[in-house]
C-alpha cells in the first residue's frame, strides 16, 4: 500500500477523475475516490475514468465505500467506515487480491478493523476538517503518538493511515511520529488546482 494517498472531493472545476488524473500526474501513487453527494451511476463513470489513469500511470486506485464498484472495476484497494460491511464480508465478495482498509478514531476501532481483517486503518481525523461531516474527535498529533504507543505496548500491528486536515508542511511531522502513512485532501487540492491554472 503506497504510504501518501489523495482523496477526492467535489469540485466547482475539477471532476473525481481529473483530481485523480492530476495527483497520478505528480507523482501521488494512490488516490481514493470519495463521492458521498454522487448517485451510484456517477460514482462509477468516474470511477472508471480513474481506473484508466491509474493503470495509465501505473497509480492505485481506491474506492470508498461501494463494494460493488470496487468489484465492476476491478480497482486496488477499498476503503470501508466502521458502519460500513464489515472488512471480512466484503472480503468474501472482492477475493483475497484486494487491499481493504478501515476507518478508526480510536484505539478499540483499531483492534476491531484488525479483526475483520483490514490490510491498513485510516485513524482520525488529525484535525477539523470541512470534506466530512459528522466528525470523531479530533486525535492530533498527541493523540496519534498516544494509540501508536498502546498498540506497540499490545503488540498490536496494523499498517496506520493519518487521515483529516492534513497540511503539506506536516507530512514529515507524522511520518516522524511513527504512522505508516497519510491521506491527503484539502490542502493537496489546492495545490494541484493551481497548478492547472499557470
Amino acid at each position: 500500500m503506497p504510504k501518501i494517498q489523495y482523496i477526492t472531493q467535489d469540485h466547482p472545476e475539477l471532476s473525481h477523475s481529473m483530481q485523480a488524473k492530476l495527483a497520478f500526474e505528480k507523482g501521488i501513487e494512490a488516490v481514493q475516490i470519495r463521492m458521498k453527494n454522487s448517485s451510484e451511476k456517477e460514482i462509477l463513470t468516474e470511477a472508471r475514468m480513474a481506473m484508466q489513469y491509474a493503470d495509465e500511470m501505473d497509480g492505485t486506485l481506491i474506492i470508498n465505500d461501494s463494494i460493488a464498484i470496487a468489484k465492476e472495476i476491478g480497482a486496488h484497494a477499498l476503503h470501508l467506515g466502521l458502519n460500513d460491511t464489515p472488512i471480512d464480508e466484503a472480503r468474501k465478495i472482492l477475493g483475497a487480491e484486494i487491499i481493504i482498509g478501515g476507518t478508526a478514531n480510536t484505539l478499540e476501532d483499531i483492534v476491531i478493523q484488525k479483526s475483520r481483517g483490514a490490510d491498513y486503518v485510516g485513524l482520525g481525523p488529525f484535525r477539523h476538517t470541512s470534506t466530512k461531516k459528522n466528525l470523531s474527535p479530533i486525535l492530533g498529533l498527541e493523540g496519534y503518538q498516544n494509540i501508536l504507543s498502546k498498540m506497540n505496548e499490545k503488540g498490536l500491528e496494523i499498517p496506520i493511515v493519518a487521515v483529516g486536515g492534513i497540511l503539506l508542511e506536516e507530512i514529515e511531522l507524522l511520518q516522524n511520529a511513527g504512522l505508516y502513512g497519510l491521506a491527503i485532501s484539502g490542502a493537496l487540492l489546492k495545490t494541484l488546482n493551481n497548478q492547472t491554472h499557470e
